[in-house]
């Protein structure tokens, strides 16, 4: 076994296809093939499946993936470590909730690094479930994550288990989130009464680990409210929210800056 029969077998997992793996990889799918195969062979397990729906990776295929990518990582640092040593750059990654309060936050410390010098930075808004997943694989070193306090002994579980460690960055109640215009603003405080007639805006995806979907939906999705639009990207939820007044979001205190840009009011949920 060598580095290249590692990237052999993440370039199939990442594009699922022989041939196409092999394109990339600029050879023939037949001595690719055979690689794998004296692969497997040489370790004794199986790591890739032919099936009628194309390539299916193995239990024993996705822990050695998993091991190949740490170990691809590590030597791609040692390499721009040394061939890069003159020249000094940022670099910086991180998954998060799509939440302005950690985009704003990126962009406060982008603002702190010397901008003359090379950069690499790396910001994706992505959920809970594939924020964890990434920095298991080792495609990111930092995430950050946001759930409901009732659950924490299941995250806490969790992470432990897979040897992930964690801080507690910032605690919130949640807010409503609305048009100016919307009758909600002119409130002091909003209750599910107030929203009766209101279309919720919300993020479809929530994530408990070892929890049920069914069971984590009826805590994030109120009986109260029938009428929701899901959306998965932030920005387009901020274009419903200030064109329809009859909309509104449960969010996470919200920077004064985006609220204004955006037309946007807070309001206290009881």
């Amino acid at each position: 076994m060598n580095l290249m029969h590692l990237k052999y077998v993440v370039e199939i997992d990442n594009t699922r296809s022989f041939s196409k793996a092999a394109e990339n990889l600029f050879m023939g799918q037949p001595n690719l093939s055979r690689a794998i195969k004296e692969l497997e062979q040489s370790l004794g397990i199986t790591i890739f499946k032919r099936t009628t729906k194309g390539i299916e990776v193995t239990e024993e295929g996705k822990e050695f993936i998993l091991y190949a990518k740490h170990i691809l990582s590590d030597v791609e640092k040692v390499e721009k470590r040394y061939t890069e040593k003159n020249v000094k750059k940022e670099r910086f990654s991180i998954l998060g909730p799509r939440a302005s309060y950690i985009s704003n936050a990126f962009i406060n410390f982008t603002k702190t690094l010397d901008q003359t010098l090379p950069l690499e930075l790396i910001y994706k808004e992505t959920n809970s479930y594939k924020a964890i997943s990434k920095v298991l694989q080792g495609e990111y070193r930092l995430g950050i994550i946001r759930y409901r306090d009732l659950f924490d002994k299941e995250f806490k579980k969790m992470f432990e288990e897979k040897g992930l460690g964690s801080e507690l960055i910032f605690e919130f109640q949640y807010r409503i989130l609305t048009n100016k215009n919307s009758e909600i603003a002119k409130l002091n405080k909003v209750d599910f009464f107030s929203l009766k007639n209101y279309i919720e805006i919300c993020h479809p995806d929530p994530y408990v680990p070892s929890v049920p979907f069914s069971d984590v939906k009826k805590v994030e999705f109120s009986k109260e409210i029938d009428k929701r639009i899901y959306i998965f990207e932030r920005a387009s939820q901020f274009e419903l929210l200030e064109n329809l007044d009859n909309t509104f979001m449960f969010v996470s205190p919200m920077p004064k800056e985006v609220l204004e840009n955006h037309n946007l009011v807070e309001n206290e949920f009881i």
